[in-house]
């Protein structure tokens, strides 16, 4: 088939959760577009539009995939899947698949399909993802080499992987790791000289968790709050970046910063420590408190903040969470804080009447990578988790759950850790008095929880 070149235009990638009929006509015609060229889409030939629709709206409702595609001048032109294991898959819950890759043919060039692929990566990255898997036909060259030039490595080969125009060809199969954090095993019992990353140690209860150290900042300075209240603050250091680089040359694999005064204030107000801590962290930073628009979620992310954590604005302008995720897919993290399951606002000074876990579900559906939910009755009371609470947020999403408030001491996170075998959404744990105090061990905290 003749290919044409695209010609230069506005080029971007981002997840999408619905879609409008003009973008549904684009995909499809996209869609066909890749099939008659061979582009692996699973069919041979084009089905009928209207199977092809029912299937894209489908898609868009099955939690465990992830819908990412590629625009040229805003109109669809390529798409990708992002395939979670079922919940029952403890075993392989650290891995995601990537399915259905294609650009158009008359898209082509123009880097959208390295634009695409970096999106879907950042997504499964920052959902705590460590291994994602893909296999492609040998025949469909540039994605191999695309593949290949992006750091997917080969692993192995399927003599006999499909049929297509009369012949059988083979398949390849690549594996990329995403975190920085994993112990190297072989790809295969027959190449143990090619290894690819494997999830740290097998569990003996539960699966391992990410430890968040809480770097909570109130005028300048490093604080734990008791039960989220400012004048009943406890200051642990005035060197914020110090303090992050401590936290990483411990070990540890994230950052969990709050600007306090800016939770309060409803806008950043600890602008130069969040700075310093960028300036010295060396792995991905999470930013709460204070972002209650898009050009203050914009300057954060691109200033090299990973994610950033929305709360109060979750409860009061919904739609401006659904637009941030929809403009930064996979870096918006809902911030739920609760007292006896009620969601608290505004810095915790205000509790409405909605439920924490509706909360937690209207998030999902707006499009957010991760919860995060603190109960602040035991917020730096050293008390232990509310796990029941926790696991009930874990269990009615989808999406990870990230438990904060009331970490004591080692028991408190095995307990946390056991919970995952009955709730495997919960991801992580954000530990924050108990380490300032030294009631945990920082090695001992990252050993139970791996």
């Amino acid at each position: 088939m003749t290919r044409r070149t695209a010609t230069a235009g506005t080029v971007h990638a981002e997840r999408v959760q619905q879609m409008h009929e003009d973008d549904l006509h684009a995909l499809c015609d996209a869609t066909n577009a890749a099939i008659l060229d061979g582009g692996g889409f699973g069919w041979l030939a084009p089905p009928p539009r209207e199977t092809l629709e029912r299937y894209f709206r489908g898609v868009l409702l099955v939690p465990e995939r992830q819908m990412f595609v590629a625009r040229l001048d805003d109109m669809i032109v390529g798409s990708a899947q992002l395939v979670r294991p079922p919940r029952n898959n403890e075993a392989q819950a650290m891995s995601a698949t990537l399915m259905h890759f294609y650009i158009a043919p008359y898209a082509r060039g123009l880097g959208l399909g390295r634009l695409l692929l970096t999106e879907v990566e950042s997504c499964a990255r920052s959902m705590g993802y460590q291994i994602i898997n893909l296999d492609v036909r040998e025949t469909q060259t540039d994605a191999v080499r695309l593949f290949r030039s992006s750091g997917f490595h080969h692993w192995g080969t399927h003599p006999s992987y499909a049929r297509t125009d009369g012949r059988t060809v083979r398949g390849l199969f690549f594996t990329k790791r995403l975190q920085d954090d994993e112990r190297i095993v072989p790809a295969h019992p027959l190449a143990a000289s090619t290894p690819i990353p494997a999830a740290g140690h097998a569990p003996v209860t539960g699966h391992s968790l990410t430890l968040y150290p809480a770097i909570d900042l109130k005028d300048g300075t490093c604080v734990r709050l008791r039960r989220g209240e400012m004048d009943n603050a406890t200051v642990y250091s005035d060197d914020p970046g110090a303090q992050a680089r401590a936290w990483i040359d411990a070990g540890c694999s994230w950052l969990h910063v709050v600007d306090l005064n800016g939770a309060f204030a409803g806008r950043s107000a600890n602008t130069e420590a969040i700075e310093a801590i960028i300036a010295n962290a060396s792995v991905p930073v999470q930013l709460g408190g204070g972002l209650r628009d898009l050009d203050s979620i914009g300057k954060w992310l691109n200033a090299g903040i990973s994610r950033v954590i929305l709360g109060s604005i979750a409860v009061k302008n919904p739609e401006l969470v659904r637009e941030a995720c929809r403009l930064f897919p996979g870096r918006i993290v809902a911030g739920i804080d609760a007292r006896s399951g009620q969601v608290a606002t505004e810095g915790w000074a205000e509790t409405s009447e909605m439920k924490a876990v509706d909360l937690g579900q209207r998030m999902q559906d707006a499009g957010v990578a991760a919860v995060i939910f603190t109960e602040i009755s035991r917020d730096g009371m050293l008390t232990g988790i509310d796990i029941e609470q926790t696991a009930d947020m874990a269990n009615a999403l989808s999406i990870p759950v990230i438990a904060s408030g009331g970490v004591g001491n080692l028991e408190h996170l095995e307990a946390l850790r056991a919970a995952t075998a009955q709730a495997p959404g919960i991801e992580g744990v954000i530990v924050g008095r108990a380490l300032y105090d030294g009631r945990i061990d920082l090695g001992e905290a990252l050993r139970v929880l791996s």
